[in-house]
């Protein structure tokens, strides 16, 4: 790899300014401990919290085999930190502004001090606790749209099945996964997609729990069709994790498009990750779908919700999308909602029905707040 001194510099200074307010957190909790009489050994105290800090980063690096538990749990540990890093430095942030006032009136900072940390642990508690089942308990919900095409000799109304970004790793496995099994299956679809992001970035998991026979459990008429997401392609393992859902009976689309049902098309795109000069590249919408029978039905899964006038132009019916994850927890969806003109739920783009999905999977932490955990039931009204 070319070095290129920019991104070195733009390294140097995130990790500076990650570092500072991780400083600004753990001079909070200490203060906090002074507070309340919390007895500790300030070197063993930043060694701890260093550790579980920079836990995310650790553990991505490549352990000796005895080791690697060691780094799956580092991993864990510090993914959760991600949530309590964020929330943290903002609660902690108005607790100061609060606590100018205090000193201003001449209060008590002493007593502030105890009453605003215990308040700030007793809420990052509450939303640990709540974000965590907001992760793990699926919601289904239900877009119900017309489509003015028709499928010869096939029922007018079709249920489809959509579940975008498991993140299946260290932290989303097997149980979250027979979850999605189980209500995708009793959903009796006749069609199931999977828009990207099956996998969190290394393989290594998927494979040693054995998450692609859970996958092979998964039932519908017409077959199950997937796409990569950014992280398929983060790990580098897109070629072997495409083998083993072959080896399932899920299909993987690059760049194709299959006919089912003697009508209907299903288009998948590779991923934008794929447009990087380090990849091979990936065809425009046009390119893929534009010479497709346009008076049958065409469903288009692209991973990341971009460009929906290219694909509407292009003559998609139906366009599934997911990646945002809603943001995954507050403030985030304030920046997924700038960054995309949909980032969850749905759209109508010209005669195009344009669904993004919240994800059924969470990146980093198994917490959500202000989104959920989901799969889609998309019902498409086909003319007679």
């Amino acid at each position: 790899m070319k070095f290129n001194p920019r991104i070195v510099m733009l390294i140097i200074l995130l990790l500076t300014v990650f570092s500072s307010i991780n400083l600004y957190i753990g001079w909070h909790i200490t203060s906090w401990f002074d507070a309340v009489g919390i007895k500790y050994e300030p070197m063993l105290f930043w060694v701890i919290f260093g550790i579980i800090v920079y836990g995310y980063i650790g553990g991505r690096i490549p352990f000796p085999k005895i080791f690697k538990p060691i780094g799956r749990f580092l991993k864990v540990l510090g993914s959760y930190y991600v949530f309590v890093f964020e929330i943290g430095f903002f609660l902690f942030l108005l607790v100061d502004i609060a606590g100018l006032f205090v000193f201003w009136i001449e209060g008590n900072m002493e007593l502030y001090l105890i009453y605003a940390g215990s308040a700030v642990l007793a809420i990052i508690a509450f939303m640990l606790s709540l974000g965590s089942w907001n992760a793990w308990s699926p919601v289904i919900r239900k877009y119900e749209v017309e489509v003015n095409k028709s499928i010869a000799g096939v029922d007018k109304k079709w249920v489809i099945a959509v579940a975008s970004d498991f993140h299946l790793g260290n932290v989303v496995g097997n149980k979250h996964l027979k979850r999605l099994v189980t209500r995708v299956n009793a959903m009796k679809p006749d069609l199931i997609l999977l828009p990207g992001d099956v996998i969190d970035d290394s393989i290594e998991p998927f494979l040693r729990n054995n998450m692609s026979k859970a996958l092979g459990e998964l039932q519908s008429k017409h077959g199950i069709y997937a796409v990569l997401g950014n992280h398929e392609y983060y790990g580098g393992h897109a070629e072997q994790y495409i083998e083993e859902m072959n080896k399932v009976g899920i299909q993987v689309l690059l760049d194709e498009t299959v006919e089912i049902a003697g009508g209907l098309y299903v288009a998948g795109r590779k991923d934008k990750t794929a447009e990087s000069p380090d990849s091979t590249g990936r065809l425009e919408v046009k390119e893929l779908i534009g010479s497709l029978d346009a008076t049958k039905p065409i469903i288009l899964m692209d991973h990341q919700p971009t460009k929906f006038d290219k694909a509407a132009e292009a003559g998609a019916d139906v366009l599934l999308c997911g990646h945002t994850h809603r943001g995954q927890f507050i403030p985030n969806h304030l920046f997924t909602k700038r960054l995309f003109e949909l980032d969850w739920g749905y759209l109508r783009k010209e005669a195009m029905h344009v669904i993004v999905s919240s994800g059924f999977g969470t990146w980093g932490p198994a917490i959500r707040i202000g989104s959920r955990s989901e799969i889609i039931r998309l019902e498409i009204n086909f003319s007679s």
